[in-house]
């Protein structure tokens, strides 16, 4: 803790976000991996991991990003102000909130998955694909919930490297277990599609259990105990996850949107676009293992009263998420083949995946210091604004999207209209907080 309120704001930085960083750069290379898996078995498989994948990012978005992050801010707050018994009632009670949360996904993908996703222009094998991926994955979202609440408890006490140890551990598992399962390695049944979801609820369960474990037994400066149902802990995470949620929903509602459009398009269209937009997605986390040091380093500060140095913190670590993403976007502009190139040889595909990285990568940079910057708000507690910048992103690319099929534009168009809401979201949270 002496180090979120004294230490070198670079130095700071660095041991907070690197163990995070490389933690979830492994994850992104799981979902690399699934795709490159599943490409093996076609266009058609491809195309549903294309619908499904919003859906999955905004279920780990709601758990890591939206409660996961409140939890870290309302455990580093109270261990800011020097309570470690409002430390311990936040971490149950954020438990408590992501076993609920849990239940929307396993209900609404569990019941009305084939709807949803013919609603998104899913038809034939892509729509089956996608159903029975979604039946599996969403029916164990408990585990995974859990998993990522417990991980940003851990990130509130300024114990950045323990979840990052395990989830590197457990994502190298996963990996191994989703090829096996997919294609058929030595003993294991080739069950297609499956084999990614199965491995991601076996491997994240695994993690979920450690962790727990590891909280209960008080390895760390507090200890996870059930407690009565307390009103203040409560609302203190609600106050910034709730809002928090409305985040969540806007991002991947954005990317279920231009999903529904591109479904318009054809089975190949939406197989390209889902793996350009899989980059995009796959970016998110790796801001968010610089995004939850902000929110923890800036959310005990804030506790601690110390305002200018907490935005300091905010400024810089969205300087280096500019950098990063924005290098990331830059060279897949130029060289898609870089990444397309590892999952598809279908020339209409590539096509359509190489015209939205030229059109959309080169401003990933700005949606990568948006981001940055909204997981420093939640350290504030204060999210309304940057929840705003989010709302106006979705509604900016929506109505591009439903004009374009209005007006049978192309699906250039489409892609500016992407490109546009992510100049929204790094313009807009660069003037909240300036305001």
């Amino acid at each position: 803790m002496q180090l979120l309120l004294h230490g070198r704001i670079s130095l700071m930085l660095w041991r907070l976000a690197a163990p995070n960083v490389i933690a979830v750069v492994i994850m992104s290379v799981v979902t690399f991996a699934d795709a490159f898996f599943v490409g093996k078995l076609g266009t058609a498989p491809l195309a549903s991991l294309a619908l499904v994948y919003p859906f999955q990012t905004l279920m780990i978005m709601m758990a890591g990003g939206a409660i996961g992050g409140a939890a870290t801010s309302s455990v580093a707050r109270a261990l800011g102000s020097g309570s470690i018994e409002k430390a311990e009632a936040a971490a149950w009670h954020a438990v408590i909130i992501a076993g609920l949360m849990s239940l929307i996904f396993v209900l609404a993908l569990g019941m009305f998955a084939r709807h949803i996703f013919s609603l998104l222009g899913g038809t034939g094998e892509a729509l089956d694909g996608a159903v029975l991926y979604s039946g599996i994955a969403f029916g164990g979202s408990v585990s995974i919930f859990v998993l990522w609440i417990l991980a940003a408890i851990l990130r509130g006490t300024g114990d950045t490297a323990t979840p990052a140890r395990v989830i590197i551990i457990g994502s190298a598992a996963q990996i191994a277990l989703s090829g096996a399962l997919t294609l058929g390695w030595g003993v294991f049944p080739s069950i297609g599609i499956a084999g990614p979801a199965t491995s991601m609820v076996v491997c994240q369960s695994c993690m979920a259990i450690y962790l727990a474990m590891y909280l209960i037994n008080g390895k760390t400066i507090i200890r996870l105990r059930a407690q009565s149902i307390q009103r203040a802990p409560l609302a203190d995470i609600m106050k910034v996850g709730g809002v928090g949620l409305i985040n969540s929903v806007t991002v991947a509602a954005t990317v279920i949107v231009v999903t529904g459009v591109v479904g318009h398009f054809g089975t190949e269209a939406l197989a390209g676009y889902g793996l350009g937009s899989r980059l995009e997605l796959m970016l998110i986390p790796i801001i968010f293992g610089i995004g939850a040091a902000l929110t923890a380093a800036v959310g005990a500060n804030i506790g601690a009263g110390q305002h200018a140095r907490a935005r300091r913190i905010a400024w810089t670590g969205a300087g280096v998420s500019f950098f990063v993403i924005g290098v990331v976007g830059i060279v897949v502009a130029i060289f898609p083949n870089l990444w397309l190139g590892w999952f598809t040889t279908d020339p209409a595909a590539y096509s359509y995946g190489s015209l939205y990285l030229g059109i959309v990568a080169p401003f990933y940079g700005l949606f990568g210091a948006g981001q940055a910057l909204y997981f420093a708000s939640q350290g504030t507690g204060r999210m309304v604004l940057p929840v705003s910048v989010g709302v106006a992103r979705f509604l900016v690319v929506s109505i591009i999207g439903f004009v374009a099929i209005s007006f049978t534009w192309s699906l250039t168009i489409v892609f500016a209209g992407v490109s546009v809401g992510l100049i929204t979201i790094g313009l807009g949270l660069s003037l909240c907080l300036l305001g």
